[in-house]
């Protein structure tokens, strides 16, 4: 199959852990548009969505899917993304079609994350994609070097801004064995509005697209959250 099939074979697959009448968490990017494309046929059964993007909300309401503010609720029962890597422990690096903040909001509401991803996102250790860092304009600079100290190469993301109006730094050349306390470190610099490291809202359920077939895989609660200071 090709990736395209796979990302298909997991949206689809996402299904399952959509409750009826709930109002779902949704994210963004390549991935979750065929997982969207698989919610509009079961529309009527759902309550609504609240989504990490001005991209996907458009393409929920392009299927009559209601889309609501996140201020609007108080809880979801599920929010469904996907990754740009995810290791073995559920950790992940997300934010490369730039909607890291919004995402990390959205997932922060939601009792548990359902990753969907095809097999290449799989990884031992985090870091061979980019790591996106979302900065206030005026302190990407003390961001850039706080980050080569760490020993990244940073390159920031030509032409773009996010939804809410900031660049993205991009972080190559990083091994981050230590997602959590990598996480919390940065998102403590001041300027910085998101890391694109997931530890704390990591993954609970990873639905993988394989050659022979989904693959769940499932990670262990825990107190992560906690234990950043």
């Amino acid at each position: 199959m090709t990736q395209d099939q796979l990302k298909a074979l997991v949206g689809q697959a996402a299904l399952a852990y959509v409750p009826p009448g709930s109002v779902v968490g949704v994210g963004t990017g390549s991935t979750v548009n065929h997982f969207i494309d698989a919610l509009a046929g079961i529309k009527e059964r759902i309550a609504g969505a609240v989504s990490s993007s001005e991209r996907s909300s458009q393409r929920l309401r392009d299927h009559g899917i209601a889309v609501l503010d996140s201020n609007q609720v108080q809880r979801l029962p599920v929010y469904i993304d996907g990754a740009d890597e995810i290791d073995g422990q559920g950790c992940m690096i997300k934010g490369g079609g730039g909607a890291l903040t919004r995402e990390k909001i959205v997932a922060d509401l939601a009792e548990q994350f359902v990753c969907i991803a095809d097999a290449s996102k799989r990884v031992e250790v985090l870091g061979t994609f980019p790591l996106p860092v979302e900065v206030i304009p005026m302190a990407a600079a003390q961001v850039t070097r706080r980050l080569q100290a760490l020993g990244a190469r940073v390159v920031p993301r030509a032409g773009f801004v996010s939804d809410n109006g900031c660049p993205i730094l991009d972080a190559h050349g990083l091994s981050i064995r230590d997602p959590l306390a990598m996480e919390c470190e940065i998102n403590q610099w001041p300027g910085v509005v998101t890391v694109g490291i997931f530890a704390r809202h990591r993954a609970r359920v990873c639905l993988l697209g394989t050659e022979q077939g989904v693959q769940t895989l499932h990670f262990a609660a825990g107190a992560v959250r906690a234990q950043c200071a």
